[in-house]
């Protein structure tokens, strides 16, 4: 099961994107968990759960420097796009994630 989990600054917001992220998934059979935190957890939520991808909502695009150099070497990190984000698109999100673990897999990353 693939991991992908979203941050953001209380969690709350990316939660509705997280969710829809979830149901594309499962619509689709795929075995994939999505989940919110807030960026202030990620260091455990990193290292406890060791997700496959970290997401950064638009909203902490700040931190986004900072936690590719602290994570990406074993867990590659994107940044949500603002339109995907604004739109709650969670199946383009969704594919955007998947396609960004295949890549790495393939080693182009």
């Amino acid at each position: 099961m693939k991991r992908l989990y979203l941050f953001c600054d209380q969690g709350m917001s990316t939660s509705l994107l997280a969710s829809r992220m979830q149901d594309c998934a499962d619509k689709h059979m795929l075995p994939i968990e999505v989940n919110a935190f807030s960026y202030k957890k990620m260091q455990s939520i990193v290292e406890e759960k060791h997700p496959d991808i970290i997401l950064l909502g638009p909203q902490v695009k700040y931190l986004f420097d900072e936690t590719k150099k602290r994570f990406d070497e074993r867990t590659p990190v994107m940044l949500i796009s603002q339109e995907d984000y604004g739109m709650m698109d969670g199946e383009k999100v969704l594919k955007k994630a998947l396609l960004l673990l295949q890549k790495r897999k393939r080693g182009e990353l």
